[in-house]
C-alpha cells in the first residue's frame, strides 16, 4: 500500500488522465451523470412518497369504517331493497364479540356527508360540519390540538355540551386574537362552550375539510339533536397484531347477523380498509424505489464502461511504459494497482461531484415549495444518508471494476514486445 503515498505515483496518474483531457472529461461526464440522475431520482420519489403519506396524516392505518347502504337480496322474510340503520346495540356487541377490535368509535354527523349546518356566535354564523364522536376519533383521524382540549370520557359519560372547533370555525367565529376557549356557540339552538381547537394533520382537501369541522361528545349529538340510539357509521381500529381486514371480516359478518342480512349480500354495508389502501401505497413505492435503484445502476454500469474503455486505450498508448516497468523488475500487483486506482480516482471524483449536485437541486426544490397543508403530491424531498451511502458504496465498485479489464490487459503485454513496439 506504500504507493498509495508516493507523490510520482499520484503524478503519473495525473498526467495519463490529463493526457487527453476532452475524453477524459467527457467519460467522467458519464459517471456524473448517473449518479445525478440517480440522486435526483431518489429525492424525488421520496418527496412523492411523502405528499402521498400526508394524506394519511397520524392516524391509525390498522383502521376501517362501516355505514349502511340498502339490501341486495332478500333473506329470512325481509325483502330487497330494506334500509338498515346502526344502532348504540350494534356498537357494544361489536365491543363484546369481536375480540379482534381495539376501538370502536360510533360517529354521527348534522346533514349526513359533507352537510353543512348553521353555527352562530353573536352576529357572526357559518356553514360547518357538525360531528358527534369519542375520544378515540383523535386516534383515526390524526387532530393535533391547537388551544385548549379535545373531548373526554368524562364529556361522553355526563353528556356535556362541549365542542371542539376547527382553524377555519375559530377564524369565522371569533375575531384575530380573541379567546375561543370558553366562549359559547350555537348550534341549531343548542348551546355548546369550546374547550378546544384543533388544526389537522393531513393536507390539501381533506386539512380543508377538517378545519370547517366541530366535534361533540357522540351522547351530547344524540340527545340534542334528536338522534335517540341511532350511528351514522363506524370508525374502528383493530388490534394491533391483527390485520384490520380479518377484524373487519368478523365485524361485517355480526352485523349482518344483528340485521339479517344475507351473508352474501355485498351491498348492504359499505366498508372502506386503510390499511389495505396504506399497504397498497408502500408496496408501490417500494416497486419505485427498486425501479429507480435498477435504472439508476443501470446508468451508472455504462458510465463504468466508459471509464473501462478509457483506460483500455490509455494501457495501449502506455504499452511501451508497461513493458518498461515490468522489464526492470515491476510486480504484477503493482502494475494492476495504478490501472485499477486511475479508474476509481476518475470514477470516485465525477461521481462525489455528481453526487454532491444532485443532493443540492433536491434541496433548492424542497426549499422553493410551499409549506403548511397546501394541496400537493410532492413534499419534502430528500435523500437519506443510507442512500448516500448505497451510492457512493455503488462508485467504489464501479470504480475497481472499470479498471479490473484493463490492468488485466496490461498484465498481458509481454516485456519484449512492448520495448520494440512504437
Amino acid at each position: 500500500m506504500g504507493f498509495l503515498f508516493d507523490l510520482d505515483h499520484w503524478q503519473e496518474i495525473k498526467i495519463a488522465l490529463m493526457r487527453n483531457r476532452l475524453r477524459t472529461a467527457l467519460t467522467a461526464f458519464g459517471i456524473f451523470w448517473g449518479i445525478f440522475l440517480l440522486m435526483v431520482m431518489l429525492g424525488s420519489g421520496s418527496g412523492l412518497h411523502n405528499g402521498i403519506m400526508q394524506d394519511f396524516g397520524n392516524g391509525a392505518t390498522n383502521s376501517f369504517f362501516i355505514w349502511t347502504q340498502r339490501t341486495q337480496k332478500p333473506y329470512a322474510g325481509m325483502p330487497a331493497g330494506r334500509r338498515i340503520q346502526l344502532t348504540n346495540a350494534d356498537v357494544q356487541a361489536i365491543r363484546d364479540k369481536v375480540l379482534e377490535v381495539e376501538v370502536v368509535a360510533p360517529r354521527n354527523q348534522l346533514g349526513g356527508f359533507a352537510g353543512g349546518n348553521n353555527v352562530t356566535r353573536g352576529r357572526k354564523a357559518g356553514a360547518f360540519s357538525v360531528m358527534g364522536d369519542y375520544p378515540e376519533i383523535q386516534r383515526i383521524q390524526s387532530l393535533q390540538i391547537e388551544a385548549g382540549r379535545f373531548l373526554s370520557p368524562i364529556d361522553i359519560d355526563d353528556r356535556r355540551k362541549v365542542a371542539v372547533i376547527g382553524t377555519r370555525v375559530r377564524e369565522v367565529l371569533f375575531e384575530r386574537g380573541e379567546e375561543p376557549i370558553g366562549a359559547s356557540i350555537v348550534i341549531r339552538g343548542v348551546y355548546f362552550q369550546v374547550v378546544g381547537v384543533f388544526k389537522s394533520g393531513q393536507s390539501g382537501d381533506d386539512a380543508d375539510r377538517d378545519a370547517q369541522t366541530l366535534f361533540v361528545p357522540f351522547t351530547t349529538f344524540q340527545r340534542a339533536f334528536n338522534f335517540g340510539e341511532q350511528v351514522g357509521w363506524l370508525a374502528v381500529i383493530s388490534r394491533p397484531e391483527v390485520p384490520a381486514s380479518r377484524a373487519e371480516e368478523k365485524a361485517l359478518a355480526l352485523l349482518k347477523s344483528r340485521h339479517k342480512v344475507a351473508p352474501d349480500d355485498l351491498r348492504a354495508f359499505g366498508h372502506f380498509n386503510l390499511e389495505e389502501e396504506y399497504d397498497k401505497v408502500q408496496a408501490l413505492f417500494t416497486g419505485i424505489r427498486i425501479l429507480v435503484w435498477l435504472v439508476g445502476s443501470g446508468t451508472l454500469a455504462a458510465g463504468a464502461i466508459g471509464v473501462s474503455n478509457i483506460m483500455l486505450i490509455i494501457v495501449r498508448e502506455r504499452t511501451k511504459e508497461i513493458g518498461i516497468r515490468r522489464a526492470v523488475g515491476a510486480k504484477p500487483a503493482a502494475v494492476v494497482s495504478q490501472i485499477v486506482l486511475e479508474a476509481l480516482i476518475l470514477t470516485a471524483v465525477a461521481g462525489y461531484i455528481g453526487m454532491v449536485a444532485g443532493i443540492a437541486l433536491i434541496e433548492v426544490v424542497g426549499n422553493l415549495l410551499p409549506q403548511g397543508n397546501a394541496s400537493r403530491m410532492f413534499t419534502n424531498p430528500d435523500v437519506g444518508v443510507s442512500e448516500a451511502l448505497q451510492a457512493l458504496a455503488i462508485l467504489v465498485a464501479a470504480g475497481v471494476l472499470a479498471g479490473l479489464a484493463p490492468a488485466q490487459r496490461a498484465l498481458q503485454v509481454s516485456p519484449m514486445v512492448a520495448l520494440r513496439s512504437e
